[in-house]
């Protein structure tokens, strides 16, 4: 009884691990049930090593975080091949938004990766919001909506399980839920009105995987994050909108939870708000077997009860099969190359003022490249290589907030800024940079201000294909 009540404590828990190779206490624990691993940059995806992964377990969900735009795990170093969802909202072509989604499904079916924790259906109705912001398809809900669904069709069309986040919306924030714990501050009919609609789009559209967000919504529940709250994760999402598939935390050592309590405590209180896969991005051997040993435990005391895991062990079961039943779907889209999608969509999405053009090698100032806790570290802006390619010599100067613009000389200067509608002193910085030197340039890489420089170029995403757009149209 005991060694069933582990296997299936194992199955419901989807942990990371650091390192690029899978460390033997992943393997052992693959090996005695455990449900699923998410990878991340650090662990140098590839194929052979999601097959050596399923070597262990076969019915492993392997999941990852490729939301396309600043969010990619396969293609960090030099950054993705696709803009990103605000991009795409900006153009809003629902059938390029499936094109880029099937894409992404196809570098995930390439690589035999299940679930992909993606995409944000958050409504960014928030323009100081920290961790969103080009993650969204924008601040509009039936736009979020329809984008959502197409991308989700996109990704499930390639043979890959889809994951749509942070459930009830992650939009209306000030504050980053890897920090601290945000709270909406909304009615439930607004909530209903603007949050909800994408996630009811992503069902309608059979999205297999939904990921809670670590958000306190009053109006829903004033005590529990939605992570953790029965009233959020069953009564709404479950019995309110019809959701039957998968759904998973976010990350458990984020701040927003885990500053309130243990990681064993907070996967089996997810688990009995009806949540069926707890997401541990960080972990250790002890850590991954302390969670497992509270979830049994909690069974045995009649805390969590049996029924409830068994059918949270059901649900990432029933994902994992949908995705072994779908071997033909990821073969079409592996033979499916549509290679210039992602630059094509990048291109369209520019919002671009002004009519000046570079013909030289410029200075360009990284005013604020340091990005959101969601965003890997090395993850590039990206406009520097590209000019740089294009105008050998391209200088670079990095600023930090706060910190001094660098003496100019002759140079044509580029300002490299990111969220520049967020930042009171980036908007400054722009500024005190354009009176001293009006033909300044500058390149918004998230949502922008309004346009300011000599010339302007907003290209709504962090990725390979925004840099080298905004590249393209300055020395065109």
């Amino acid at each position: 009884m005991i060694d069933d009540l582990r296997r299936l404590a194992l199955t419901v828990l989807q942990p990371g691990y650091d390192g690029t190779s899978a460390p033997g206490w992943l393997r052992r624990a693959l090996g005695e049930g455990l449900g699923g691993v998410v990878l991340f940059a650090r662990n140098a995806i590839d194929a052979p090593l999601v097959a050596s992964l399923r070597a262990e377990n076969p019915a492993a969900v392997i999941a990852i975080d490729e939301e396309g735009g600043a969010v990619t795990r396969l293609e960090v170093q030099a950054g993705s091949s696709f803009p990103g969802n605000r991009a795409l909202g900006v153009i809003d072509d629902v059938r390029l938004t499936e094109r880029v989604g099937r894409q992404i499904g196809r570098m995930l079916a390439e690589t035999d990766i299940t679930l992909d924790y993606a995409p944000s259906a958050d409504v960014n109705a928030n323009p100081a919001n920290p961790v969103i912001g080009v993650r969204s398809f924008g601040p509009n809900p039936d736009l979020v909506a329809r984008h959502t669904a197409a991308y989700v069709k996109g990704v499930q069309g390639a043979g890959v399980a889809a994951c749509a986040k942070h459930f009830p919306g992650h939009g209306d924030t000030v504050t980053d839920s890897h920090l601290a714990l945000p709270t909406v501050h909304a009615s439930r009919e607004v909530i209903a009105e603007r949050d909800l609609p994408p996630f009811r789009a992503a069902i309608e559209a059979g999205v297999r995987a939904i990921m809670s967000g670590h958000l306190l919504v009053p109006a829903l529940d004033p005590d529990l994050p939605a992570t953790l709250s029965r009233a959020v994760m069953t009564g709404l999402l479950r019995d309110e909108l019809g959701f039957d598939g998968m759904l998973v935390t976010d990350a458990i050592e984020m701040r927003a939870v885990a500053a309130m309590f243990s990681p064993g405590e907070i996967a089996v209180r997810a688990l009995a708000a009806g949540v069926d896969a707890v997401c541990v991005g960080h972990t250790t051997e002890d850590g991954l077997y302390e969670i497992r040993d509270a979830i049994v435990a909690a069974v045995r005391e009649g805390t969590l009860p049996e029924e409830r895991l068994a059918e949270a062990a059901g649900r990432v079961l029933a994902l994992s099969s949908w995705y072994a039943e779908r071997p033909a779907l990821r073969e079409k889209a592996c033979a499916d190359l549509d290679q210039g999608v992602g630059l094509e969509a990048a291109r369209a999405a520019l919002t671009t003022h002004g009519d000046a053009v570079l013909d030289q090698a410029p200075l360009i100032v990284e005013v604020n490249t340091r990005l959101s806790q969601a965003v890997d570290p090395a993850t590039p802006t990206g406009v520097t290589a590209a000019l740089a390619a294009v105008l050998p010599g391209t200088g670079v100067a990095r600023m930090e907030p706060g910190g001094e613009l660098p003496p100019f000389d002759e140079r044509p200067v580029v300002l490299v800024v990111h969220d520049a509608a967020r930042h009171d002193w980036v908007r400054e910085t722009i500024a005190r940079a354009l009176r001293e030197r009006p033909d300044v340039i500058v390149v918004d890489t998230g949502v922008p201000a309004e346009p300011a420089g000599a010339a302007h170029v907003a290209t709504h995403g962090i990725s390979r294909v925004s840099a080298q757009a905004a590249a393209e149209w300055l020395t065109r």
